[in-house]
């Protein structure tokens, strides 16, 4: 524990769980999503420059996503609802090199993940509408992004869609390659 932080290393090189500690009475709780002195002890030494929040129904499907030139690492949370959280490492050189992770993020866990440039990323809503937030270490370059179908057979993510009509998803996200399969593969330096 660093601080109210716990920095809970996944199977994934460089990406992390972060448990708060929370403070609940009568009232309600109270909790830290963000100490920079805290995260910097852990090692994760990223200055964030965006915050984003977004609002979906059950079943959306917003992902894979990345940005090409100006990867953005992202510390990601649930503020209602639930959704299935997944990182893809695109990282060329790393030990976990097109390997993914998944966790469910919730408003009643209170978890958050930490993914560092380099990675794509999505997530499934498995409530029946959830709020998502996010803290951004690069600005968004609408030009730089870039994007895997969520069913990609080159991670062979499992995502948890029993009982889930669709997914629903996005024009945009319909319209991605799978990794490779356009002639060129991007992966991060």
């Amino acid at each position: 524990m660093m601080g109210n932080f716990q920095f809970i290393a996944t199977s994934l090189q460089d990406l992390y769980m972060v448990e708060q500690q929370i403070f609940s009475d009568e009232r309600g709780f109270f909790l830290e999503t963000y100490n920079q002195r805290a995260f910097h002890q852990a090692g994760l030494t990223m200055t964030f420059v965006q915050d984003n929040h977004s609002k979906s129904r059950g079943g959306v499907l917003r992902g894979l996503h990345y940005q090409k030139k100006y990867p953005q690492g992202k510390l990601v949370r649930v503020l209602k609802g639930s959704v299935f959280d997944v990182a893809v490492d695109l990282r060329k050189h790393s030990p976990s090199f097109l390997n993914w992770f998944g966790c469910y993020l919730t408003e009643e866990n209170r978890r958050q993940l930490y993914i560092p440039p380099g990675f794509a990323h999505g997530f499934l809503v498995l409530s029946q509408e959830a709020e998502f937030a996010y803290k951004c270490s690069d600005f968004y370059h609408p030009r730089d992004e870039g994007g895997y179908p969520w069913d990609d057979p080159a991670f062979g993510i499992q995502w948890p869609i029993e009982g889930i009509e669709g997914p629903i998803l996005s024009k945009k996200d319909q319209g991605y390659q799978p990794y490779g399969e356009a002639g060129f593969s991007y992966s991060c330096v």
